[in-house]
């Protein structure tokens, strides 16, 4: 077997690998010599039969495993005696053969990078602290006394109020046609929750049952809808039925009815809560930091096979995204063919930082333990009701959905082993800062109009 390079571009590379013909036939008269000790043909004792009938018979199968086996040994003696790390499956392609002569391919693979070598001791990170207000548990209070309120018909005539609950049948237009989603009969909305379109609920305070009302708001420009979004709409809205929420009192009694020692003790488990959810953010907030850090300090090529693969993950996601919301390319400031090189762009930083991280790992040997992947398995068959048992299955015969698992498993496991080692310092900071996007600009110090 002869392999010889071809090509080297950057991290692809390109063999040409011969099979000599007399090698094949070696390898045919091999395999067929083994098959007449098991095969029964008619007239002939067991290993006995001749190999010119076997070939007849047998020639064209066993020819095909015997080039799959040649092609595959050619594939990975051009890869050992190289000492390549293939970062995908190799490309292979038979460019000649027929019977009695050489067996020619090209391998073509793509290969990982060397990756620079990271200090992790002189990464300076900031991890945002904040801790939750009682405005916030105020509001987990007040929206749990909502989800708790009942309501019931009211006996007198009277226009609707804010707290209401109402019963209502409703079609919209928008220029005089009505679209999808516009029409509903029978159905709930408590005035003031700001469940419905912005100015709808407004649009109903003194509405009285059986007298026909109209409504007119205008959706938000980011609706989820593009037919409609930005657009003025017109409801036609029948009440059927008011009914008032009965009060709750908030007091310890009603802590007590619902499972706590007290008040308090609610109270103390909504800021635990909320706590919680502030710690989750902020360390997602530092990891977005870190990784900033390190795709900007660390620039080097990356397989363009893994960046084509990341990015037409990306695009499935976001054209499926476009589709379901009627949106279409042209509508946004940006042409399809730019947002398609801002979207590669981003699978380009994704696969160099999951290599970076990958290398980390790898020299820390981070390792994903059998429970933890197996917790994994669990809660995401959980999320099937009625179903866990097949989704299990399917998850541990499935090498690729069990790795979907496992991936962000060793991120966490890599980015915290990354932040042990980096110079961590915490900030204090309001909760508002924490929620607030760090690619938005800071609100400006002070205020006012001539600020």
């Amino acid at each position: 077997m002869q392999v010889t390079q071809t090509a080297a571009d950057g991290l692809k590379r390109e063999f040409k690998v011969v099979v000599p013909a007399d090698e094949i036939e070696s390898r045919v008269k091999s395999r067929l010599e083994r098959l007449s000790k098991t095969v029964r043909v008619p007239g002939f004792r067991p290993g006995k039969a001749p190999l010119g009938l076997l070939r007849r018979q047998y020639g064209r199968a066993v020819m095909g495993e015997v080039l799959e086996e040649a092609v595959d040994q050619g594939s990975r003696q051009a890869i050992d005696d190289n000492s390549l790390r293939p970062a995908l499956r190799p490309k292979i392609e038979v460019t000649a053969f027929d019977e009695g002569k050489d067996l020619e391919f090209s391998l073509g693979v793509e290969v990982l990078p060397d990756v620079p070598e990271v200090d992790l001791a002189g990464l300076a990170l900031t991890r945002l602290v904040a801790e939750p207000d009682e405005e916030r548990v105020d509001q987990a209070v007040a929206n749990l006394v909502r989800a708790r309120t009942t309501y019931t018909p009211i006996a007198a005539q009277r226009g609707a109020m804010t707290g209401d609950q109402l019963v209502i049948d409703f079609e919209g237009t928008v220029d005089g046609v009505p679209f999808e989603g516009g029409r509903g009969e029978g159905m709930t909305v408590v005035l003031g929750s700001g469940t419905m379109v912005p100015g709808f609920e407004d649009g109903l305070v003194g509405a009285e049952v059986g007298v026909e009302r109209e409504v007119v708001v205008r959706f938000p420009e980011s609706y989820g809808r593009a037919e409609v979004a930005g657009k003025e709409a017109r409801f036609k809205v029948k009440v059927s039925e008011i009914r008032a929420a009965e009060p709750i009192t908030v007091d310890d009694a009603w802590a007590e009815s619902l499972g706590f020692e007290n008040l308090a003790d609610l109270r103390r488990m909504f800021r635990d809560r909320i706590g919680n959810d502030l710690k989750a953010m902020a360390r997602n907030r530092l990891k977005r930091e870190l990784l900033d850090q390190l795709a900007a300090a660390h620039r080097f090529e990356v397989p363009p096979g893994m960046v084509e693969i990341e990015f037409e993950s990306i695009w499935k996601q976001l054209t499926e995204e476009m589709r379901r919301s009627g949106e279409s390319f042209g509508e946004g400031a940006q042409s399809e063919e730019a947002l398609r090189a801002e979207y590669r762009a981003i699978a380009e930083r994704r696969v160099r930082l999951g290599l970076l991280l990958a290398d980390i790992g790898g020299k820390n040997d981070v390792q994903v333990q059998a429970q933890e992947l197996q917790q994994a398995m669990i809660a995401h068959a959980q999320r099937f009701p009625g179903q866990e048992r097949q989704v299990f299955e399917f998850l541990q015969k499935t090498p690729a959905a069990l790795e979907q698992l496992r991936a962000p498993i060793y991120e966490d496991k890599v980015v915290d082993l990354i932040l042990s080692r980096a110079n961590v310092t915490e900030r204090s900071v309001s909760v508002e800062e924490l929620l607030r996007d760090p690619d938005e600009p800071a609100p400006a110090a002070g205020g006012g109009a001539g600020a």
